[in-house]
């Protein structure tokens, strides 16, 4: 094999050359003398000429090579699918009016050593194509697109937030107390500290400490981690947005939610109209706000209340097949029946509101209704995009939900919070009303993008080792 040049110069792109010359006559050459570079694609020799396709990433174009001209021809006709070349020639045209690029010279910049696929479509092990996502990513279409529009998506969610007057910053991974979610999470040690520490299940604690200290609309887009199983809608590290916003309560965080999902939607794909499966998602505003309670009795007929005694609570449950433990108050078991009968039936757009305070340690209390908080989940297509409320400011109030989480977890509730005394001391300081907010961005870039499982938009999803 010839030596492997350390770089190559490119000043062309494919999606250039097809848009700067769409208008070629068939059989015309130009003066134009480009430098490409990519993977070879599909290769056919017809005698004295060579033809194959190149694909840079941004599209694919026809190489045509002529012996006559071609350097070292029989070697570029023995090149692999999936070899790297490095080409210069001049654009033109075949007689058949196919755009291409000359092969006046070229360099062979990496070799394809396993056997590269030229259709990789209908293949029975999705497995596979998770686990060799570099080269599902050549040969599946659909899937380079999905990433591409993943990659815009963040993007023009940083503008957007950026646009409304939020900053964006970075909080700490590692937490000497997990906190901020109901998950179970991953444990780790530092050697030189010899202290245990956490990988985040959410940065919310550190977020509105930065609230505390001034921040009055701050963000964060990160890595969260969650030591819980896998599905088409969990993986144990995954991607979500945070937002605090000081002065604002839920309805707020509402209005900001839909006017964000609209916004990416119309940019992303021109409509609001979104196709889930074999169905239609209009995502336009405004959404539908609806109370648990309210869902729950359209859902199965029965109208909960916090009033019921836990002995009714679970007759309802135990009649439709919820389960539950003797720990659970009304609250637990509202929140139960409400995810095993109703959420996976409400195509939405959503917003589920009023969840029990039992279940909300980091809610604020609803204004109106003792025992309810201010929390929202938004739901599109049977599935939980986010979750948000008004945000409990008070730290003796905090204080006595942490506690009784930390009880949770001290009874084995491996979810359940502990106490943490530094936020707990933030708050002494004053937190203002304050909306926040999280989103799952894995599952909002599966419904922008139409997705089924959310490792077709994780790049490389969580699997098990290879036997």
């Amino acid at each position: 094999m010839a030596e492997i040049p350390y770089r190559f110069v490119t000043d062309s792109r494919v999606e250039e050359l097809i848009a700067n010359h769409a208008d070629l006559e068939p059989g015309q050459e130009t003066d134009h003398v480009v430098a490409i570079a990519g993977r070879l694609m599909l290769r056919r020799v017809q005698g004295k000429i060579a033809f194959a396709t190149l694909d840079d990433g941004s599209g694919r174009i026809q190489l045509f090579a002529p012996a006559k001209t071609t350097p070292e021809f029989d070697k570029f006709c023995d090149l692999n699918l999936g070899d790297w070349v490095g080409l210069t020639g001049v654009v033109m045209t075949t007689r058949r009016g196919e755009l291409s690029v000359r092969a006046d010279s070229w360099v062979l910049l990496a070799e394809a050593r396993r056997p590269f696929p030229d259709k990789w479509h209908g293949i029975t092990d999705v497995d596979t194509r998770y686990r060799q996502r570099y080269v599902d990513l050549w040969v599946t279409p659909e899937a380079r697109q999905t990433f591409l529009m993943r990659s815009r998506m963040m993007s023009l969610t940083r503008s957007f937030m950026e646009h409304r007057g939020f900053i964006e910053v970075e909080t700490p991974i590692f937490h000497p107390i997990p906190g901020g979610a109901n998950a179970r999470p991953f444990t780790t040690h530092h050697n030189a500290l010899d202290l245990d520490l956490y990988l985040r299940v959410a940065p919310e604690l550190y977020l509105k400490r930065l609230t505390v200290a001034g921040f009055d609309k701050v963000f964060e887009i990160g890595r969260v981690f969650r030591n819980e199983g896998v599905s088409t809608r969990h993986n144990p590290e995954f991607t979500m947005l945070e937002l605090y916003q000081a002065y604002a309560d839920y309805d707020d965080i509402m209005n900001l939610v839909e006017e964000l999902v609209e916004h990416l939607a119309l940019e992303l794909t021109g409509s609001t109209v979104l196709t889930v499966g074999d169905q239609e998602l209009d995502v336009a505003r405004p959404w539908r706000r609806a109370t648990m309670i309210e869902l729950i009795e359209e859902s199965i007929g029965v109208t909960l209340s916090l009033d019921m005694s836990t002995e009714e609570l679970r007759a309802v449950a135990a009649e439709h097949g919820v389960p539950f433990k003797d720990s659970f108050g009304p609250g637990k078991l509202i929140l139960e029946i409400y995810e095993k009968t109703t959420e996976s039936t409400l195509w939405g757009p959503v917003y589920v509101t009023e969840y029990p305070a039992e279940v909300s340690p980091l809610s604020r209390e609803h204004r109106n209704k003792p025992g309810m908080t201010e929390r929202f989940e938004a739901i599109l297509a049977g599935r939980e995009l986010c979750n948000a409320f008004s945000e409990l400011v008070d730290p003796d109030q905090q204080r006595s939900r942490f506690e009784d989480q930390a009880a949770q977890n001290a009874g084995g509730d491996a979810e359940a919070m502990m106490v943490d005394e530094d936020y707990l001391r933030a708050l002494e300081y004053g937190l203002p009303p304050t909306g926040g907010l999280g989103i799952g961005m894995d599952r909002l870039a599966m419904l922008l993008t139409g997705a089924t499982s959310i490792r077709d938009v994780v790049l490389f999803p969580t699997l098990r080792p290879e036997s």
